[in-house]
C-alpha cells in the first residue's frame, strides 16, 4: 500500500537497455538487491575508457574496460560490394561479408537492428595461442603481468604463483566481449543466440553472455557428441562432446519452439489409436518447488472409469474411482494440468492400474492432430551420429572431393539448431562463419520445407595453412573457401530441388569490409597549393564506384543490404534505384562532365522516391543546387534529399 518504487522502475528500464550494468548490492538489512554499476553505465555513455576500482560480483579480467570501449567506438569503414564473387547478386537475400567481424557487426548495427532471429557462432577455441582477432589486445607475458598487478614497475613479482596462462583467457574474453555486445543489438525480440564451445572457456563464455544478455536470458547448456571416439591427446576422460550455450534476447518470448517429432522417435510412440501413434506421459507433476500454497490450482481430485480407464475432472456413476490429492506416502499429488485443462482435454487422458493404485497419463502423439507437424522439447544431450564432426567432414568432402576443413560442423547439426530457433522465414547470422556450414544448412532447410530463411555470414580473410588441403586446393583464405562452399552447395541443392528449383534462393551478395569511400578533404586553406586544389574538390576516393557509394549510403540510412537494385542512365548520370524508390543515388560518371544534373534530378523527382542522394561535386554551381531543391519541393515534397 505504498507509492511505486520509482528507483526500482528506473533500474528495470536501465536493465532493459544495458543489462551488463546491473549488478547486486546489499540493503540496510544485508539483503541482496538489484543495483546499477554507475562506472559501467558511464562507460556505456562515454567516448573514452572510464576507470573504476569498486569491487562487485561479476566476471572480470585485465582489459575488460578497454574491450567495452571498443564495442562502442565508431569506425570509419564501410562494406563494398564484390559482384564477381557473388551469386545472383541482383535478386538474392543472403549476404557474405569478408573482413573482421568486429567491424562488420558495427557496420550492420543500423540496417539489421533487432532483425536477426538466430545468431549462431562457433568462435575460435582458446588453446593458449595468439588469435587472428587480436583487436590490439594481444600482449606479451611481461605486459600482462604488469597490467594484472602481478609484478611491480621494477619487475619484481608481487604474487606467489605465476599466471602466464591468464593472459590467454584475458585476450580471449576481450576478443569476445565487444562482439557479443554488438550481436545483442541485432537480435529480434524473439531472437536466440547459440554458441558452440569446448571446456577451456565454456564457464567463462556463459558468465560473459549472462552479463551481456542478463542472467535470465540463459536457457540451457547442451552436450553435443561431436567425436564419439574422443581425441588422441585426451587423458583420464575421453572428451566426446562440446557444449552448446543457448541464450534468448527476451526470456518472456516464445523464442524456442522445440524440435519436430520424426520417425527416429517411433520406438517411443509404441501405442496407436484412431489419431495415430502416441506415447504416455505421466500427468503427475514432480516439481518440488510447487505446493498447495504456491500452485493451488494444480491440487484437486481426478475420477477414473474402472472399465475403460478414461479420466474426468467430475465424478459420476461411470467415473467412480477417485484419485485423491493425498498420495499413499502422505504427500499431496500435484498435476501438470489445471482442472480446467483436464475438463477441456479429457480425451487425451488415460489411467492404468498399478497394483492397488491408479496412474494417470496423457497421450502425446507423434503427429499433430490439427494437421501440423507435432513438436517436442529438445533434449539437453544430442547423440545423433549425423551431428558429429565426422559427418561434417563427409559433407565437405562430398562437395570438394577432399576434406579441406579440419573440423567443419555438420549441416544436419546446424539444421537442428535452425529447427528449434528460427522458424521458416527468419534471418540467421554467423559471424565466425568458418566453412559456412550454417549457410549450407539454411539453404538445405529452405529446400526441405519451402522456407524463406536468409543468412548473413561473416568471415575474416584469414590465411589458410600453407601445408593444408585447403591451400593445396587453391584456397588462399578461409573466406575464399567459405564462399566456394556456398556456391557448390547451392549448385547441388538446386539439382535436387526439382519443382522448387526456381523458388529456392541459393545466392549471396559478397561484401568486403574496407575503409570509407569518402576522401579526407579537411585541409586547411594555408596547406593547399594551386596544383592540389583539383584533388580537394571530390569527396569520394578515386578508386570507388557508384555501387560502392550506394552500399555506404544504405548503411548510413539503416536500410537492408539485400534490397533489390536497378541501375540505369538518366541524361548521362548513373542512377541506382533501390526497391523502386526507397532510395535513389545519382552520380555523374567521370566521362559525363557536361551533363546537366538539373534535368536528371527533374526525372528522378517525377518518381517521387522516399530518399535521394546526390554528390556535392556534381552540382555545377550554387544556382543549380537551389534549382534542384526547388524541383523536389514542387514535384516530390515528401522526398528526403541529402548530399555527399
Amino acid at each position: 500500500m505504498t507509492s511505486p518504487d520509482l528507483t526500482q522502475a528506473n533500474i528495470d528500464k536501465i536493465a532493459t537497455l544495458f543489462p551488463s550494468v546491473v549488478t547486486e548490492n546489499f540493503d540496510a538489512d544485508g539483503n541482496p538487491v538489484q543495483a546499477v554499476d554507475f562506472d559501467l553505465l558511464r562507460q556505456e555513455l562515454s567516448d573514452h575508457i572510464v576507470e573504476g576500482p569498486q569491487e562487485r560480483y561479476r566476471l572480470d579480467w585485465p582489459g575488460k574496460r578497454a574491450a567495452a570501449f571498443t564495442a562502442n567506438a565508431p569506425i570509419a569503414k564501410t562494406l563494398r560490394p564484390v559482384r564477381e564473387e557473388s551469386v545472383d547478386f541482383d535478386t538474392t537475400k543472403n549476404l557474405f561479408i569478408e573482413g573482421d567481424n568486429l567491424d562488420a557487426l558495427k557496420l550492420l548495427q543500423e540496417s539489421y537492428l533487432g532483425k536477426v532471429k538466430l545468431i549462431y557462432i562457433d568462435p575460435p577455441y582458446n588453446t593458449g595461442n595468439d588469435f587472428v582477432y587480436n583487436d590490439d589486445f594481444a600482449e606479451s607475458v611481461e605486459e600482462y603481468l604488469v597490467r594484472s598487478g602481478q609484478v611491480g614497475d621494477s619487475g619484481a613479482r608481487l604474487t606467489a604463483n605465476t599466471e602466464s596462462n591468464g593472459r590467454f583467457h584475458s585476450d580471449w574474453l576481450s576478443m569476445m566481449y565487444p562482439r557479443l555486445k554488438l550481436a545483442r543489438n541485432l537480435l529480434a525480440a524473439d531472437g536466440v543466440l547459440v554458441m558452440s564451445i569446448d571446456d577451456n572457456e565454456s564457464a567463462n563464455l556463459r558468465k560473459l553472455a549472462e552479463e551481456v544478455f542478463g542472467p535470465r536470458s540463459f536457457i540451457a547448456q547442451l552436450a553435443i557428441q561431436v567425436n564419439p571416439r574422443g581425441r588422441h591427446l585426451d587423458r583420464f576422460i575421453a572428451k566426446t562432446h562440446e557444449s552448446l550455450l543457448v541464450f534468448v534476447r527476451d526470456p518472456l518470448s516464445d523464442a524456442i519452439t522445440g524440435v519436430e517429432k520424426d520417425g527416429r522417435m517411433a520406438d517411443e510412440y509404441n501405442r496407436v489409436d484412431e489419431s495415430g501413434p502416441y506415447r504416455l506421459l505421466g500427468l503427475r507433476n514432480r516439481n518440488q518447488a510447487f505446493n498447495p500454497s504456491t500452485r493451488p490450482n494444480l491440487y484437486y481430485p481426478l475420477f477414473i472409469s474402472p472399465s475403460s480407464g478414461r479420466v474426468s475432472a467430475v465424478g459420476s456413476d461411470e467415473f467412480s474411482v477417485q484419485v485423491m490429492p493425498d498420495a499413499p506416502d502422505g504427500t499431496q499429488t500435484c498435476w501438470t494440468w489445471s482442472r480446467e485443462k483436464v475438463a477441456a482435454e479429457e480425451a487425451l487422458l488415460l489411467a492404468e492400474r498399478s497394483g492397488d493404485d491408479w496412474r494417470v497419463f496423457r497421450k502425446d502423439y507423434l503427429h499433430g492432430t490439427d494437421g501440423e507437424v507435432a513438436k517436442t522439447l529438445a533434449k539437453s544431450v544430442w547423440l545423433d551420429p549425423e551431428f558429429s564432426n565426422d559427418y561434417g567432414r563427409k559433407s565437405v568432402k562430398k562437395l570438394f572431393g577432399s576434406a579441406v576443413m579440419d573440423f567443419p560442423k555438420s549441416p544436419e547439426f546446424m539444421k537442428r539448431i535452425i529447427d528449434i530457433a528460427c522458424g521458416t522465414n527468419g534471418t540467421v547470422l554467423d559471424f565466425f562463419a568458418g566453412s559456412s556450414s550454417m549457410a549450407h544448412a539454411v539453404l538445405d532447410a529452405n529446400l526441405g520445407d519451402g522456407g524463406t530463411r536468409r543468412f548473413i555470414m561473416i568471415q575474416l580473410d584469414e590465411q589458410t595453412d600453407e601445408k593444408s588441403e585447403a591451400a593445396s586446393a587453391g584456397f588462399a583464405t578461409i573466406a575464399a573457401l567459405s564462399k566456394e562452399r556456398i556456391r557448390r552447395a547451392g549448385v547441388t541443392l538446386k539439382s535436387e530441388a526439382g519443382m522448387l528449383e526456381g523458388t529456392v534462393d541459393v545466392g549471396f551478395r559478397a561484401l568486403r569490409v574496407d575503409t570509407t569511400n569518402l576522401a579526407d578533404t579537411a585541409t586547411a586553406a594555408d596547406d593547399l597549393v594551386q596544383t592540389a586544389l583539383i584533388d580537394a574538390v571530390s569527396s569520394v576516393k578515386p578508386d570507388r564506384t557508384g555501387e560502392d557509394l550506394l552500399f555506404q549510403v544504405l548503411l548510413d540510412w539503416g536500410l537492408e543490404l539485400t534490397m533489390p537494385i536497378k541501375k540505369e542512365t538518366i541524361d548521362g548520370f548513373e542512377v541506382y534505384d533501390v526497391e523502386e524508390g526507397a532510395l535513389i543515388l545519382c552520380t555523374r560518371p567521370r566521362e559525363a562532365r557536361d551533363s546537366s544534373l538539373s534535368r536528371a534530378a527533374a526525372a528522378i523527382a517525377e518518381r517521387q522516391p522516399l530518399r535521394v542522394v546526390f554528390l556535392d561535386e556534381d552540382f555545377a554551381d550554387d544556382a543549380e543546387r537551389i534549382n534542384v531543391g526547388q524541383v523536389f519541393s514542387e514535384r516530390s515534397p515528401h522526398t528526403e534529399v541529402k548530399t555527399i
